[in-house]
Order: C-alpha cells, then structure tokens, then sequence
C-alpha cells in the first residue's frame, strides 16, 4: 500500500514538472487568439493571429526617415567622383542623397569607413565591392521580379533595417554523418526554429532555395505508380512551408485551399506570388549574393564555409507585406539608376512533361496574363508555373 502511495506521488511531481516547463518554457501562445474567416463556413479557411504580438511586429517593422528630395540638375556623378560604376548616371546631389540614405539603412553606427576607404573613397575595398553588387541586386528585383514585388519594389532598407548583416539570413547546416548503429538522422529531430521546432529536417533552405529543385509533397493517384520523390523532399517541403508561414504571420489557408492543397485553380491568390516569391530567392542566393564569396573574411562565413543567404523571414519579418506594405522605392527611386549588367538569372525550373504542358515561355519581369473572362481576382499562373491539378 505504501509502495503504491509512493508511486503515484512521484508520478505526480513528474507531471507537475512537466507541466510547469510546457507553460513557461515551451513555446506556445496563450489565447485568446483573432480568428478572420476567409472562405466558406466549416472548411478551415480562416487566418488566425495572436493580438498580443502585433506590437512587437509592427515594432521590427518600423520605417525610416526619409531624407528631402534633391532639387534636379546638376553634374553627373561620374565626373564629380572617381571610380563610380554604377551609379553614374545619378547627379552629383542625387548620389549624395543615396549615400547618406544607405549609410542609415546598412550601417548606422560605422558610417562610410564599413565600405569605404575613408583616405581613398575610390579604391575598391571588399564591402564596396559587395555593396555595389548589392545595388544591382535591388534594381534587378525591382525590374524582373515584379510578380512577386509588384509595384511595391524593394530598398537596401527592406533586409538591413539598419544593421550592417540583415538580422535574418541562413547558412548551411551539417546534417551530420551516419555513425555506427545509429544511422543517418539527415538533420531530422533536431529542433529548430527554420522548421517551427518540429521533427522536420532544420535546414530546408539548401535544398528549397539554394538549388533549383521543385517543390512536391502530394501524389496524383491513390497509390504510387513509379518513381517519383521521395518521402525525404516531402518532408524538406514542409519544413519550408512552416518557415514561410512564420516569415509571413499567416498559416496555411493564406496561399493554399484548405479542401484541394494540390490545385492551382481552387488556390487563393497570394499563392502565385508566393510561387514566384521562392524562385526570386532562389535567384537572388545563387546569382548575386554566393558569387561574392570571395570577397568575404573567413570570420563572416558560416560553419560550412558559405556566405550568408536570404529566405523570406528576411525581408517579410512576420508581416504578409514587409513594412507593412511601404512603397519606399517611391521615394529613393535613384536605386533604380544602377547600372544593371547582363546577369544570368536563373530561369524557371524547365517542367517534366507529365507534369506541366508545353507552352510559350514568358520573360520574367512581365505580368500574368489575366485570367479567361476578364477574372482578376485569381491570375493565370504563367507559363512554367505548375498549373491546375498540380503541387507547388
């Protein structure tokens, strides 16, 4: 009798114990939480968000002064000072505008010395070398990826938000190696917050948005027929599903149906631009930001040697539209001026024939046509977007 007694107090300090850390360590939210329904009654199509960490967001996501405009006219800059590139075109008084804007957006507290050479402006030093690369970065975004910034466009301000790294990039993570009886875990049960602290791989980045590989979780047919991907790719898809619904402060129904996850024509439509949305960073990482490696110290890279990357929490930070939806191009529109070379943009993923028709090739940069009978309340996927009946 005693024994038993004994038993069911330790039991009982161990639940105690367990419940105390669920409730003050774990990362929950407490509700009441806010509940908008977008869809019909009874099939899940509701955002849900919690009223008490709004604050904070709209906090990180404050905007910054904006400096006067400059009167126009004036030399061009490319006489005024040595060794400008890019931005040449700009006047004398325009230049000084960015420069001024970009020392308060990128680095607040090293001004001009975190790029430049303060005894030699001219000279090419490693983070002017970036920086440079960076500005055609950002017109590029804002001239050929307008399916996914619209009209909206972006600014060095949209990542750094004052901090010379943005706050929110990836590196590779080491998945480990098999060990003995152990096996292979491949980076799975390791909680992280890259995969919403589940059981999910903790780097669905390398293989989502630093490689051109297609995202696909759900089978056309009941039962599998031949070949197709793996259970492990599924699992990597989730695993950025979840990073994206927390980059954006939204869950599921936001972009997908909650009856037909698989079609695009029962799809809400911030799922088109979120499609482009993945293949703009894609771009972005493998075409402008991983080339720079070499500019890099060895103490800036990450622990496998590669530099820091961007994913959507970089820019959106909680918000469905970073800064709140801002239109801060609109008022530093010399970033548009950069002199953008021929860059080789990754295209679109070519599609496997059983999956997407053949079709015309759209230019990235142009808008989707709009959809049959003058809908637009649900655009077209455009050519190379996996279309109805298929899985992003």
């Amino acid at each position: 009798m005693r024994t038993g007694f004994n038993v069911v107090v330790t039991l009982g300090i161990i639940f105690v114990l367990f419940t105390t850390v669920g409730v003050f360590i774990a990362d929950w939210e407490r509700p009441p939480m806010e509940t908008r329904q977008i869809g019909y009654r009874g099939v899940g199509m509701e955002q849900i968000s919690n009223p008490r960490t709004q604050g904070d967001i709209r906090l990180e996501n404050r905007l910054p002064t904006v400096i006067d405009p400059v009167p126009p006219g004036g030399r061009p800059a490319r006489e005024a000072y040595q060794n400008v590139q890019i931005l040449g075109d700009l006047t004398e008084d325009q230049f000084n505008r960015l420069m001024l804007a970009i020392t308060e957006w990128v680095s607040p507290e090293q001004g001009c010395a975190y790029c430049h050479n303060v005894e030699n402006l001219a000279e090419d030093v490693p983070n002017k070398v970036i920086a440079r690369r960076m500005f055609q970065m950002t017109k590029h975004i804002n001239q050929n990826w307008t399916q996914h910034v619209a009209q909206t466009g972006v600014t060095c301000y949209t990542c750094h938000r004052g901090r010379p790294v943005p706050a929110e990039v990836w590196f590779r993570q080491s998945t480990g190696q098999p060990k003995g009886l152990v096996g292979y875990d491949g980076g799975q049960n390791h909680p992280a917050p890259s995969a919403g602290l589940s059981s999910l791989p903790m780097d669905p980045f390398t293989e989502q948005l630093d490689s051109p590989a297609d995202s696909r979780v759900v089978g056309k047919t009941a039962l599998p027929v031949r070949q197709g991907p793996s259970i492990k790719k599924a699992e990597y898809t989730y695993a950025l599903m979840i990073q994206m619904s927390q980059s954006l402060g939204v869950n599921c129904t936001y972009c997908h149906n909650s009856r037909a996850f698989l079609s695009w024509d029962q799809s809400v439509p911030p799922r088109n631009p979120a499609w482009h949305g993945i293949r703009m960073v894609r771009d972005l990482n493998q075409n402008f930001i991983s080339p720079l490696k070499p500019m890099y110290t060895k103490a800036k890279l990450g622990p496998l040697g590669d530099v820091a990357k961007v994913n959507c929490t970089t820019c959106h930070r909680g918000q469905i539209k970073p800064l709140g939806g801002a239109q801060l191009l609109k008022d530093n529109p010399e970033l548009n001026a950069a002199i953008l070379e021929p860059v080789a943009s990754m295209p679109v993923p070519a599609a496997r024939p059983e999956q997407e028709p053949q079709s015309p090739t759209q230019p990235v940069g142009r808008q989707p046509p709009a959809a049959p009978g003058g809908d637009q309340t649900r655009p077209v996927p455009p050519a190379g977007q996996p279309p109805a009946g298929q899985v992003r």
